[in-house]
């Protein structure tokens, strides 16, 4: 039985390493070159986590073609990406928040995918954003991988056993590690920013991650499945792979927001403070 448990995990991970090495090279290259790779890359992926996201929430798909809700839901955050992409940010983001009236579970479907698109948008518009990109990618994947390997080395407490079993505090505190190291290497090697801001944020960033993690673990334990999706062999549907890039992506879209003329990662926490009063004193003034 143990050599059965054994080759099994080893089959499991065989297929990981097999899936990875196809899907990183093509994100990285498209992260890159930018432009319509890119934007395809998100539209494609952001149109998956959405049909992922409402087969978990419920909604029943019509027999032969989609139901016409599922489309109209499909082509909501699509809308919102269409118009990132032309620069309307305040169309896109307003078309996330009049999903709404489909009710909370598809609002959710739809706001999850698209605020993650929106901001990897964001994120890529400057000149230096394949950079910005591959900074919360790599930190999210060590954080991942972190969790992963100190959750098997040392074990130990459960982190949230009614969440994820799997889980160990161990691990979390491996994949909190490993987040700021890849950050601090990602900023050192890239030349931009502190390398003490880059291993502080890829901290937040790792926590960031985490929680998008157990939050999708959640999900999934609420409705009785294992994976959000069988698309990715050994990793199991797109939630599955890019719960963690979906909670860290908003998060470092809005550092980035709060220092324009600054690379993210050197963001102080009183730089934040200073720009979300103002954003919040400027809304307000506006609204009378």
């Amino acid at each position: 039985m143990s050599q059965q448990s054994a080759a099994q995990r080893w089959s499991d991970l065989r297929l990981r390493l097999i899936s990875a090495a196809i899907i990183v090279p093509v994100a990285v290259f498209c992260i890159l070159m930018g432009g319509l790779a890119y934007r395809a890359m998100i539209l494609l992926v952001s149109l998956g986590l959405v049909y992922e996201a409402m087969a978990m929430a419920g909604l029943r798909w019509g027999r032969g073609a989609l139901h016409w809700r599922g489309w109209l839901l499909l082509a909501w955050p699509l809308a919102a990406l269409l118009a990132a992409m032309r620069g309307e940010w305040r169309v896109a983001f307003a078309l996330v928040f009049a999903a709404g009236i489909f009710g909370a579970a598809q609002w959710a479907c739809v706001a999850v995918a698209a605020l993650g698109g929106l901001s990897l948008f964001w994120l890529r518009e400057p000149s230096h954003g394949a950079v910005l990109v591959l900074f919360v990618v790599v930190v999210v994947i060590a954080s991942d991988s972190g969790a992963y390997l100190a959750g098997r080395v040392f074990g130990g407490a459960k982190l949230a056993p009614r969440i994820s079993p799997g889980k160990t505090r161990s691990g979390a505190v491996g994949g909190l590690v490993a987040a700021g190291i890849a950050g601090m290497t990602t900023a050192f090697f890239s030349g931009l920013g502190s390398p003490l801001g880059g291993l502080l944020w890829g901290m937040v960033l790792g926590c960031a991650s985490q929680s998008g993690d157990l939050a999708e673990s959640a999900a999934k334990r609420r409705v009785g499945i294992k994976d959000s999706g069988k698309l990715i062999p050994g990793h199991g549907g797109l939630l599955d792979r890019f719960d963690g890039l979906l909670a860290a992506a908003p998060l470092a879209a809005l550092l980035s927001l709060c220092v324009p003329t600054h690379i993210f990662w050197d963001a102080t926490p009183h730089d934040v403070i200073v720009a979300l009063t103002h954003y919040l004193v400027s809304s307000s003034a506006s609204s009378h």
